[in-house]
């Protein structure tokens, strides 16, 4: 009887210890989420010009705001996903700018900027895009024939663009740069970038991309190697796949278990 009483008591305590220390854990971790996006690599690096505010309860994360491009939305929610302890994200935010038509050529270059922007072997503040009828012109400093080849088959790629000039520059010697400003050139720069953000800008990638934006596929990473899961069209899709997620900032490397 007396044994009986005491795991009453126990059971009660824990309960009571539950319920006082429970709100104190949730404001914990809700106090990390809110921290850990605001520290991202893509909430530092792409949305520091957006005005982005960020409230966690329990686990359920509410996004509002203004974002200065239309795809910025998408990336900020995609970030917070991935972030451990996030049960939902309803992104409230608001598109501040002009809705370009999607057939036109403000939207067509906007569209081959974002393809190249998550791409380290390509430089997309390196490279001025110009658009006409479908037509993209490409301008500015490749660092090797390699880099500017690349550029063109990435941008080839971009849904809507009918034909492409690489009219950018091939740099006689690549010299270590001097006095670089923090994001110009990221691909010089070795750096450590967060799992959530490398989840975001691959899904963000793929989508960009002709050839796998159709895919539904799914995308997990951790310690920067990224595993892919899903159905891919045949062997080359598959393969293209993991090529152009190999190429996005902070992939260490690729598992790709897409069946065919």
């Amino acid at each position: 009887m007396k044994k009986t009483m005491y795991q009453s008591v126990w059971i009660v305590a824990v309960a009571v210890l539950f319920i006082i220390n429970g709100p104190v854990f949730a404001s914990d971790m809700d106090d990390r989420i809110e921290s850990s996006a605001l520290e991202s690599h893509v909430f530092k690096t792409f949305l520091k010009d957006d005005d982005v505010k960020i409230e966690s309860e329990e686990g359920v994360v509410t996004l509002t705001g203004t974002v200065n491009e239309k795809d910025h939305k998408t990336l900020a929610e995609e970030t917070v996903l991935n972030l451990p302890g996030v049960k939902s994200v309803d992104n409230q935010m608001e598109f501040e700018g002009k809705v370009s038509s999607e057939d036109s050529d403000p939207w067509l270059i906007t569209k081959v900027k974002s393809t190249l922007l998550f791409h380290r072997n390509v430089s997309a503040t390196g490279t001025e895009v110009l658009a006409e009828d479908g037509t993209v012109t490409l301008r500015g400093e490749a660092a090797s024939q390699a880099q500017k080849d690349l550029t063109t088959e990435y941008v080839k790629d971009v849904e809507g663009v009918k034909k492409v000039k690489n009219e950018m520059t091939v740099l006689a010697a690549v010299q270590k740069p001097v006095g670089k400003k923090i994001g110009e050139k990221m691909d010089v720069v070795i750096e450590s970038i967060d799992d959530a953000s490398i989840t975001a800008m691959v899904k963000s990638t793929l989508l960009y991309h002709r050839s796998t934006s159709t895919l539904k596929t799914t995308v997990e990473t951790k310690d920067g190697v990224v595993s892919l899961g899903g159905k891919a069209g045949n062997a080359t899709v598959r393969d293209l796949t993991t090529k152009i997620v190999n190429d996005v900032h902070g992939v260490n490397k690729v598992i790709n278990n897409m069946t065919v």
